[in-house]
């Protein structure tokens, strides 16, 4: 895990060093252990490392192969490197370093641009071949390693995060209208290659970039996800076996391709319990790692789940670390969270990993997280929803998934940022894609290859490695996502969803967290719009640099600030609109105006 930074001229003059330096700064807390940078000819690169793989210096980035001509900047782990190292010995080459960024050169030096079909793991990574003067960027098949862009007619630039590319300058922050609009629908997801800002692009999950020395570009998508049933059709017990073999070795290679301890985020649920059971035979002193929040006192709703994640740390007789958040410690800790987001994001989960990753840090490097089980495997409510519902794909996803209608985002949008329904318009071409058997296929290859890059896998990667700390997901393991792809619907939706979880997880963990009901936890607060929260986005939305901005209608911010927590003022997946206006205007100030709000002091 790392950051990295790169430049690349096409107007024959020399990098700006200094652009480098300042966007290599921005990236510092994602890898303290080294920084580096290169120049040659049109190119430069920055990067930090965090070491995780051959901790030594021969590991270092950016990491110039002499012999071959290649230098790279690489952030993400390759489970698979020790296989591909040895197979690239037995062709005849031979390795100054121990670790998986060297493979990467290796293997793009013998299998070119189709290298990355063999990587199994998360990545994004630069290599710049000095003799062609070209420019190779590529990007793991589900976004989980970001990897953004900024273009112009003299140059490119490309960070591991959008802040990164501000402090580089020159980038146009206008807002992208139609971006914004993905925001408001989707939960703050804006799907490759766009962001909210229109001088920012992101390189697309399962894509590479071929940039040549006159500035011309070939994008290719290396990777699609088949959501079809197997010619030969496969019996449950034959789906779950599968299930058990492929999660396994997932779990297995994300714990041997590290050279220091790798622990476990166990909030409690079915699917970090799973990954507990999974790892405590294979490693001595297994390190677990839970958080929850002080709730509102009697009577209201619990805002932890220590009750189960207890029982597995028990049962498994993990080394145990258990933190309850007090909610003062929220609210003093949100400036710093959106200070470190990379995009804007309103999930309360976002403050959670924040919190959750400092103290993480402090014990281990690495952790693996269940995150990306329930969108691969069905677990969450509007799925069987939408399941039931009649109508055209695009109604049967909408109505349960959509933030607010078209009709509704005209009111609170004013008219210099208005556009068309270009939501509705993206989703319907993304569902109506072939080799998805079913409505429920499309959805969920919808959400593992577009939704879920930016809603959990982007925060998942973003506040963890605001504290340097790597984050594995066994769960989106490309094998693993194209069997259960495959499943038939019915199968994941079985005892209430992710029945092939539950099924192998029967006799390794305690059946009271298989049985439990779907766990969400409140942070409390964030979840009631009310208080000290409701007071600080008020002072947001009515702030000087908010009404400047002029992109809210202001009879729609009073209806909302008017009253709340009414009903019609949350999303169907119970999210505060509210805090979705307030949350972009904050982010806004900080990264694109360059302060705080005072309100958020």
């Amino acid at each position: 895990m790392c950051g990295l930074c790169g430049e690349l001229r096409f107007d024959a003059t020399t990098p700006d060093m200094a652009a480098i330096s300042r966007m290599s700064d921005q990236l510092a807390r994602r890898g303290p252990d080294h920084a580096g940078s290169y120049q040659d000819g049109p190119l430069a690169f920055g990067h930090r490392r965090l070491s995780i793989i051959d901790l030594s210096s021969h590991a270092h980035q950016p990491m110039v192969d002499a012999a071959l001509q290649l230098t790279l900047v690489f952030n993400g782990t390759i489970y698979n490197y020790r296989e591909l190292r040895s197979e690239l010995l037995a062709q005849g080459y031979s390795f100054f370093s121990e670790g998986d960024s060297e493979v990467i050169l290796k293997s793009y030096h013998a299998w070119g641009p189709q290298c990355v079909n063999r990587f199994k793991g998360m990545f994004a990574f630069a290599i710049w071949d000095q003799r062609s003067g070209q420019l190779f960027l590529a990007r793991d098949r589900f976004g989980i390693k970001p990897l953004y862009l900024n273009q112009t007619p003299q140059r490119l630039r490309f960070a591991s995060s959008l802040p990164a590319l501000l402090a580089g300058g020159g980038v146009d922050t206008k807002l992208d209208a139609v971006a914004l609009h993905h925001h408001f629908t989707l939960h703050t997801v804006v799907p490759a290659p766009r962001t909210i800002l229109q001088g920012v692009r992101k390189l697309a999950p399962a894509s590479t970039l071929m940039i040549d020395p006159d500035g011309s570009v070939t994008e290719q998508v290396y990777w699609t996800l088949a959501a079809t049933r197997p010619e030969t059709p496969l019996s449950e017990a034959q789906w779950l076996e599968a299930t058990r073999e492929h999660l396994s070795s997932s779990v297995q290679r994300r714990l041997l391709a590290a050279d220091v301890p790798v622990g476990v985020l166990l909030s409690g649920g079915l699917d970090s319990s799973l990954l507990v059971g999974l790892l405590a035979d294979q490693v001595k002193d297994l390190r677990t790692f839970s958080i929850g929040f002080e709730d509102l006192g009697a009577g209201a709703e619990k805002a932890d789940e220590f009750e189960y994640s207890d029982q597995i740390a028990a049962h498994f007789q993990t080394r145990h670390h258990k933190y309850s958040i007090p909610n003062t410690e929220v609210m003093a800790r949100l400036p710093e969270a959106v200070a470190q987001m990379t995009e804007p994001m309103v999930s309360h989960d976002v403050i959670a990993f924040y919190l959750l990753a400092e103290r993480v840090s402090k014990d281990v490097k690495v952790v693996m997280s269940g995150q990306g089980a329930d969108e691969v495997f069905g677990g969450y409510f509007w799925y069987p929803k939408m399941d039931s519902s009649p109508g055209t794909p695009l109604e049967r996803f909408s109505q349960h998934y959509f933030d607010r209608e078209h009709a509704e985002y005209q009111q609170m949008i004013t008219p210099a940022f208005q556009v068309g329904d270009v939501t509705s318009g993206l989703i319907a071409a993304e569902l109506s894609k072939p080799d998805a058997d079913e409505f429920l296929d499309q959805v969920w290859r919808l959400d593992a290859t577009t939704l879920i890059v930016d809603d959990p896998v982007k925060r998942v990667d973003n506040m963890p490695m605001a504290w340097a700390l790597e984050v594995r997901t066994p769960f989106l393991d490309h094998e693993l996502v194209e069997l259960a792809a495959r499943m038939p619907p019915e199968l994941k939706l079985k005892e209430g969803g992710k029945f092939p979880l539950k099924a192998i997880s029967r006799g390794l963990i305690p059946d009271a967290v298989i049985d439990r009901p779907k766990g969400y936890f409140p942070v409390p607060a964030l979840k009631y719009v009310r208080g000290d929260f409701l007071e600080m986005m008020r002072g947001i939305l009515m702030s000087e640099a908010c009404l400047r901005r002029g992109l809210y209608q202001r009879d729609y911010v009073n209806q909302l600030l008017a009253n709340p927590e009414a009903p019609e003022h949350f999303t169907r997946i119970n999210g505060s609109k509210l805090w979705h206006l307030a949350l972009l205007e904050w982010w806004l100030q900080v990264h694109v105006d360059g302060h705080t709000p005072q309100a958020a002091r």
